[in-house]
């Protein structure tokens, strides 16, 4: 009874894990920027939802590591373990590697009444853009991960 758990406890994983990153990335931060009239307090909100999503990325990653690791039988098997460590390796390099040195930033601003000099406005913008290409490669590996996972 529980190996023919494992797959419905896989797909299940990946549809969390994939719905609620899309659905952060690019309905709920949109959102946000469009209806707030305070971009700051859109930004700061956004963080908080980034961050939570980057924890979900990172327990449904490993959970699903396991998962496939056990699923020895599968076809697509090997692709599925490289496409999760890429989508890890994204959320490792875009929250956790980048995302510090921007609220960095955001901390200096909100000093100075949340204005940030030219210096500042374009590293940031630097950071944020590279941050975002990364979660649009992560974006496409989920598509991948969603497609092999059936």
């Amino acid at each position: 009874m529980l190996p023919a758990l494992i797959p419905r406890l896989r797909v299940l994983l990946v549809t969390f894990w994939v719905g609620s990153m899309w659905t952060v990335g690019y309905v709920v931060a949109p959102l946000l920027f469009a209806t707030l009239a305070d971009r700051s307090q859109a930004g700061t909100l956004a963080g908080l939802f980034f961050k939570a999503e980057a924890w979900i990325s990172l327990i449904c990653g490993a959970l699903l590591l396991a998962i496939i690791w056990t699923e020895r039988e599968h076809p697509t098997r090997i692709l599925q373990i490289k496409l999760v460590i890429c989508m890890l390796l994204c959320t490792v390099i875009g929250y956790f590697g980048l995302q510090p040195y921007m609220a960095e930033l955001r901390a200096i601003a909100a000093q100075s009444d949340g204005i940030m000099d030219d210096a500042m406005r374009s590293r940031f913008g630097m950071l944020h853009g590279v941050a975002s290409v990364i979660y649009l490669i992560q974006s496409v590996l989920a598509v991948g991960l969603v497609l092999k996972s059936k």
